[in-house]
């Protein structure tokens, strides 16, 4: 089963942009196009190599919430050898046609696949007429999950398509890597969602580096909600900074604007980076632990929001259709038990619980600047706004040792969430996925 990670994304250092050739043959300018003709648009990484079984109407179900968070499309990643590809992706686009919702594929070209030039070009001119696949000025878009080994293999791909619009995920070799490849690609995708290893919080640096590297072409933000990953058996085991980091992120997208945004992302489970309530069969065996009873349904609360402000270019005059939040949190407390050998970041060596703080973490979509009262284990504390763009207002709380029930209120409205507990899981270690729940 494919397993989705960021881990081959960030195995090379952006160093290494300067092994990358410069004597490359230029792609014919009439072929690649300018971010002035992409019209912004959101979508949400969605793992085809977990769906192996899954029907039409779970797939119209998911399409139906993606939309209706605002959500254009889904980036459809896929590996080359599932043997469901087929089947899932009629599923998928016959779905989306009936739905008006857009769909582009991704393709995987991590280490561990290995992709022929005319499987490429089969794949794009199978699905590219399609009513709902995404289009940038009448070429079908296409994207990858790493794969700048293969950037001289993009030439015959257009050719035997009739063009595309090409922007790829290439994190290993960074913005500069990228600046060497330019007469290749239309734009360029970041993987690039989560604080780096040790790292509380994350910088829009490296996103206004790629703009400034691709000048007028595309340039896809990666957001993420969340980070954390324990599968020892694929060598993963770590948890990035996430105490802030939906709001952190949602914000960057205001001040960067970039031409795509990809939320990463719809249903990557195993590490915890989702946006929705657990499906069984697309939890990988080790996960389960972990990701069940952990729904993430309510992160999408903010998203029309902020998608709209996006679309807008500007959070003034953005309305919310209604006052409300959503929160998020571990039910685990850092010092109940072992991290089980979990590091803060990728490649970090500290453990995760340096990376985390024992909170209660909001957003709340209001039409005042007033307080939050935080409920914790029959404990009210009332926070004022940390951090604030437009609407959108971020608090957190210490729970400063309390457990039972989490219960958040303002303006008349209120809600609670799942308990927080000083028992230990059945794992033996600190579980550092978050529950959500809205107001």
């Amino acid at each position: 089963m494919l397993l989705k990670s960021f881990a081959v994304a960030f195995a090379a250092l952006t160093g290494l942009a300067s092994a990358m050739p410069t004597d490359v043959t230029a792609q014919p300018a009439s072929t690649l196009k300018t971010r002035a003709n992409v019209p912004r648009s959101v979508f949400a990484h969605y793992m085809v190599g977990l769906t192996s079984g899954q029907s039409y109407e779970e797939w119209q179900t998911e399409i139906n919430d993606a939309k209706g968070s605002g959500i254009d499309g889904f980036a459809l990643n896929a590996g080359p050898d599932d043997a469901w590809n087929a089947d899932q992706l009629a599923n998928a686009f016959n779905a989306a046609d009936a739905a008006g919702f857009k769909l582009f594929i991704s393709f995987d070209m991590g280490d561990q696949y290995n992709w022929s030039v005319d499987q490429v070009t089969s794949w794009i001119n199978s699905w590219k007429g399609r009513s709902s696949y995404f289009n940038v000025d009448g070429l079908p878009f296409v994207s990858t999950f790493g794969g700048p080994g293969w950037a001289d293999n993009w030439a015959a791909v257009r050719s035997g398509t009739g063009g595309i619009f090409l922007v790829p995920e290439w994190a290993s070799i960074g913005p500069a890597g990228v600046a060497n490849q330019l007469d290749k690609v239309d734009g360029a995708f970041s993987w690039n969602a989560w604080p780096k290893a040790n790292g509380q919080i994350m910088f829009p640096n490296e996103d206004r580096d790629y703009q400034q590297v691709l000048g007028d072409k595309a340039y896809m933000m990666g957001v993420s909600p969340y980070f954390y990953v324990d599968l020892p058996n694929w060598g993963k085991n770590w948890y990035s900074s996430s105490d802030s980091l939906w709001f952190d992120r949602l914000k960057m997208t205001q001040e960067v604007m970039p031409s795509l945004i990809q939320i990463i992302t719809w249903n990557d489970y195993s590490e915890s980076s989702y946006l929705k309530a657990p499906v069984a069969h697309q939890i990988v065996s080790g996960a389960e632990a972990y990701v069940n009873g952990h729904d993430h349904t309510a992160l999408r609360f903010v998203l029309p929001y902020f998608i709209n402000s996006y679309k807008a270019g500007t959070t003034d005059g953005i309305n919310i259709d209604s006052e409300g939040a959503v929160v998020w949190y571990r039910t685990t407390p850092k010092s109940v038990c072992g991290d089980g050998g979990t590091v803060w970041g990728q490649g970090g060596s500290q453990s995760a619980t340096l990376g985390t703080e024992d909170v209660v973490s909001v957003i709340a979509l209001r039409n005042d600047a007033g307080t939050v009262d935080i409920t914790v284990g029959g404990v009210t504390t009332t926070a004022s706004a940390i951090n604030q763009i437009g609407k959108a207002y971020h608090y957190k709380v210490p729970l400063n040792g309390r457990t039972g029930d989490v219960t958040v209120s303002f303006n008349g409205l209120s809600a609670t969430g799942p308990s927080i507990t000083d028992a230990c899981p059945s794992t033996g270690n600190v579980n550092f996925n978050a529950v959500s729940f809205q107001v």
